[in-house]
């Protein structure tokens, strides 16, 4: 139960500085993508940001014994860079330059109650969906 409620403060604290950095605002994302245009460096503040917690936070977690919350860490173990994963970065950052969102964001934003919004996260869903049917698949044959 204890890291249900860790996972769900975690999500409102995430969705929250989501909300205050104004990551939910489409506006502000693809204005932050057009460099050569109306460009937005706020968002850059906000990765800086995000980047200089998590440096300081993972070095001292990583550093202790055990997590707080599990009985083991839980770390990615695979180092390469494979088709999938460079096919899969192309196809999000197209997504996130074309429609302004990506899965975080978009998330948190159905709470605005934007149709575009919820037509976005129906389509990420279904696509996620399918890559996984996909995957099963070819991993069969």
């Amino acid at each position: 139960m204890k890291v249900h409620i860790i996972g769900f403060l975690s999500g409102l604290i995430f969705a929250l500085g989501l909300g205050v950095s104004g990551m939910t605002q489409t506006e502000k994302i693809l204005n932050f993508l057009d460099v050569f245009g109306n460009w937005d460096y706020s968002l850059a503040f906000v990765m800086i940001g995000a980047i200089i917690v998590h440096f300081i936070v993972y070095r001292w977690i990583t550093h202790k014994d055990s997590p707080i919350f599990s009985n083991t860490f839980h770390m990615p173990t695979r180092k390469d860079i494979d088709k999938p994963l460079v096919f899969g970065a192309i196809l999000f950052g197209i997504g996130w330059g074309v429609v302004g969102y990506c899965p975080g964001p978009a998330l948190t934003s159905l709470a605005g109650g934007n149709p575009k919004t919820l037509v976005f996260v129906i389509s990420m869903l279904v696509s996620m969906r399918g890559y996984t049917y996909l995957d099963s698949k070819r991993a069969v044959n």
